[in-house]
């Protein structure tokens, strides 16, 4: 592969695909899980902590398999042929194509703020609960467009990501400082009030809407289980930095760019997302970020800082911000199918290049997937129960640094993790406790996720099996 990403390149590709819809909605479900805006930024705090201590041990792997296909390669290579199958079937089934699915429709769905014909149409299509609208249909579009420009060649795909990667960065500063500026009635001493007091209000009224006099004093156990069901969110907004490695073949210098973007890229969105936070704790009381319609936290905070012409502010905010971080997911991903294809894993005819020197047809197969997972209307249930599966793979990932060293402690580490092992351990405990107090508390964010994968074992036993006549074995 040619070599046309330069590290500001990677930056880009890792904050980009970062910085989606999630920072701009899910503060609101994190606020009803804690009710403290202590809590709120404790928990942003935890998940910036954990996903750069993630990336500084990622940056040594990516230092020693500077190839592309990025984490399913340090999977396989690693623990084997299986471990590796299972994260890639993963990610094609839901954790890239259902993120690519997920941000098509935010897009879609704040493209109706300024357009409330796409609102207002009827169905195109329906039949009992399912049914297929206009902002399906441009999400769609806005999935296959991206996917056209990808295949037009790696460096168009980077002119579209640093283009619109710095347009909503510039735009998340602006909001910042502004935020603080034109606020006329600040809710910051409020909201930290509570001190460490920390409260709980999911509960609902017959009609669905929630009670805003429910808010009831959590602590102990129950505190802890608050914090990983907030974490769902602040996690999910904070994933896709990997994407990067995947792309790792056509970055220059990869053993040391790779890393550099790595911590860079998650440093500074960890940073834009706290601070983005201290906004809806400045322009919006407790309830008003908790109680957002449709949980859509930074459209009520930008009508309090912007007055009316807020709304559509956030909107093409949002726009610029999903079409970009699109961009990246769909460059990325379709990087780590190719490989799999290679290694007899995924299908043979996603092997090869077009003649931009990218792979096409993977592109095309993860579009039209996407695709239709925004039709099915499911993407957002499948992620909410694929968080706990991401996280558990990220686990694997940072264990491997320990192995490594443990087992071939001979191999060249041309990068090697910062404070080893106290920076793959922290990751390691943190993720263990989200995901055993996910497992207590809030059990529907696991079972099903790990079911999903789990389906992958007799479809890697049947490619396998097909595989036999090419001399595939497992490593």
């Amino acid at each position: 592969m040619k070599k046309k990403l330069k590290l500001w390149d990677a930056v880009m590709l890792v904050m980009g695909s970062m910085i989606g819809s999630g920072i701009f909605i899910v503060s609101s479900d994190m606020m009803r899980n804690l009710g403290s805006g202590f809590w709120l930024v404790v928990v942003w705090v935890i998940t910036g902590i954990m996903t750069v201590a993630a990336a500084i041990s990622y940056g040594e792997l990516s230092a020693i398999f500077p190839k592309a296909g990025g984490q399913y390669t340090y999977m396989k290579e690693i623990f084997g042929r299986m471990t590796g199958f299972l994260y890639g079937w993963g990610l094609f089934t839901v954790i890239q194509t259902g993120t690519i699915a997920a941000v098509a429709m935010a897009f879609g769905k704040f493209t109706a703020y300024l357009v409330p014909a796409l609102n207002d149409a009827a169905p195109i299509f329906q039949n009992g609960e399912f049914r297929i609208t206009w902002i399906q249909i441009l999400s769609i579009a806005v999935i296959l467009i991206l996917t056209f420009i990808n295949t037009k060649g790696i460096e168009t795909g980077k002119i579209v990501q640093d283009i619109f990667t710095v347009s909503k960065i510039a735009a998340l500063l602006g909001i910042i400082v502004l935020g603080f500026i034109l606020v006329k009635n600040s809710f910051w001493d409020q909201n930290f009030s509570f001190g460490w007091d920390a409260f709980n209000n999911t509960g609902k009224d017959p009609s669905g809407n929630f009670l805003k006099d429910g808010w009831k004093p959590i602590s102990g156990m129950t505190l802890l289980g608050g914090i990983a069901a907030a974490m769902v969110g602040s996690v999910f907004s904070s994933v896709a930095w990997e994407s990067v490695t995947f792309v790792s073949g056509e970055i220059e210098n990869a053993r040391k760019n790779v890393v550099k973007s790595m911590i860079i890229g998650t440093s500074l969105t960890m940073l834009l997302y706290l601070l983005v936070n201290f906004v809806y704790l400045n322009a919006l009381d407790r309830d008003g970020i908790a109680f957002a319609a449709n949980d859509r936290v930074a459209v009520a905070a930008s009508q309090n800082i912007f007055g009316s012409a807020g709304t559509v502010i956030i909107a093409v905010l949002v726009m610029v911000s999903t079409f970009g971080c699109n961009n990246g997911l769909i460059l990325a991903g379709a990087r780590v199918f190719q490989t799999m294809a290679k290694d007899g894993m995924f299908f043979r005819a996603a092997t090869g290049n077009n003649k931009h020197g990218v792979p096409e047809t993977s592109l095309w197969m993860q579009g039209i997937w996407a695709s239709l997972l925004c039709l099915s209307g499911q993407y957002g249930n499948l992620l909410d129960m694929i968080s706990f599966v991401i996280v558990l793979f990220y686990m694997i990932t940072v264990s491997g640094v320990i192995w490594m060293r443990i087992k071939h402690p001979e191999v060249d580490r041309p990068y090697k993790t910062w404070l080893y092992p106290v920076t793959p351990v922290l990751y390691l405990l943190i993720g263990t406790a989200f995901c055993v107090l996910l497992i207590i508390y809030k059990p529907q964010y696991t079972w099903p996720g790990f079911l999903l994968v789990l389906i992958g074992v007799p479809v890697y036993w049947l490619i396998r099996r097909s595989s036999a006549d090419n001399g595939l074995q497992d490593e």
